[in-house]
């Protein structure tokens, strides 16, 4: 039998009733699992392609550079400093962050998503570049993040709700932003499959993404 004295009694009991006060406004820190195998390839969460430190930003407008390439090595070749070379979906990506219109040597100029709702640019930053796979109705957790993020389709539909309403976009190539802060639920939507990446910046010291239950979406995503 173990004892214990009223004194340690009280105080376990004090703990206990302001945990049961706390109010349950984040569920967790969300970690993003390395994508390893299928994972991000095949239906499930999204996995994270590659984490990039960036130092301190530009003050001019910033834009998600978007290309493929033939080869690992041909994009490695043409990399600029802060650039990600990352192999998804049965080709080649390099992922980089700068002015709008830039080519590389080799490479196939798919997209500049943006200007990125970056607001406040003092201090260091830096990339995660996640990937995702989703079947027609699959959502992500609700959730928000530190800095905006920026999404960009391979294929299907999505969906973005967040308290400002919902952002609707369909077909290879689409993108979507959204700024740092309101939490959101995103949605493949339509009748073909959802693949696509997403890029989160954020301060460094600070969690690029974290789980919320103080908001509930209001279903405004379409069915189909």
């Amino acid at each position: 039998m173990i004892w214990i004295s009223p004194k340690a009694l009280a105080g376990i009991l004090g703990a206990l009733a302001l945990v049961a006060m706390t109010p349950l406004t984040a569920n967790a820190q969300a970690t993003s699992r390395t994508c390893s195998g299928q994972a991000g390839e095949t239906p499930g969460p999204a996995c994270l392609v590659a984490h990039q430190e960036l130092g301190a930003l530009p003050q001019t407008p910033l834009y998600w550079n978007i290309y493929t390439f033939a080869d690992v090595e041909a994009a490695e070749h043409a990399k600029p400093q802060h650039g990600v070379v990352a192999q998804a979906f049965g080709r080649v990506w390099l992922f980089d962050l700068g002015a709008k219109g830039r080519q590389l040597e080799g490479g196939v100029h798919l997209a500049d998503v943006g200007p990125l709702p970056v607001g406040t640019v003092q201090g260091n930053f830096s990339a995660e570049y996640l990937k995702s796979t989703f079947t027609p109705g699959m959502t992500a957790p609700v959730h928000v993040h530190s800095g905006p993020e920026a999404f960009y389709a391979v294929s299907g539909g999505s969906c973005l709700e967040t308290p400002d309403g919902a952002q609707v976009a369909r077909g290879a190539g689409h993108s979507l932003l959204v700024r740092q802060g309101p939490p959101m639920l995103l949605m493949a939507i339509g009748q073909d499959t959802r693949q696509g990446f997403a890029l989160i910046l954020h301060g460094d010291g600070s969690p690029p993404t974290t789980l919320t239950s103080a908001w509930t979406p209001k279903g405004l995503c379409p069915k189909d």
